[in-house]
């Protein structure tokens, strides 16, 4: 009994697709990071990763959920209004490669467009745990959005 309850805790800890990655699973998982970014909740992007992801954000390295967690919350306060479009640039067995785009106001009302690049390696089990981000961001107006 006690290996059937291990193996269900560990299917239900899973984050479908599941590496090794196809062309529709790899834009399956891009599709699912894009919408659970947009909803700017902490605590639903971090169940994404790994307990032990490590990430490159621009200039910052984190380690671990519970810092990925706290660096989102202190993001979205400073970037509001976010919204993000991801897509798909390469994949291979267990990595992603996208490229994104995504606009945001700071509490002065200055509009931005950050793009960029980011690299993903994930766990057998769909988690991610590894994640690469270069990051310019572009003063635009209100009316440049193309977001909205």
């Amino acid at each position: 009994m006690c290996e059937k309850r291990t193996a269900v805790t560990a299917v239900r800890a899973a984050r479908p697709p599941l590496p090794p990655f196809t062309e529709e699973s790899a834009l399956a998982k891009v599709r699912a990071a894009e919408e659970a970014w947009n909803s700017r909740d902490p605590e639903r992007v971090a169940l994404a990763y790994t307990e032990d992801s490590r990430w490159r954000n621009r200039d910052r390295f984190l380690a671990g959920r519970a810092e990925i967690r706290s660096f989102l919350a202190e993001k979205w306060a400073r970037e509001l209004d976010y919204r993000l479009r991801k897509e798909l640039w390469a994949y291979t067995d267990n990595r992603i490669s996208v490229r994104f785009e995504y606009e945001w106001h700071d509490h002065a009302g200055q509009w931005w467009r950050s793009h960029g690049n980011e690299q993903w390696e994930f766990a057998p089990d769909g988690l991610m745990r590894r994640r690469e981000a270069s990051i310019n961001d572009v003063p635009i107006t209100a009316e440049e959005r193309r977001l909205g």
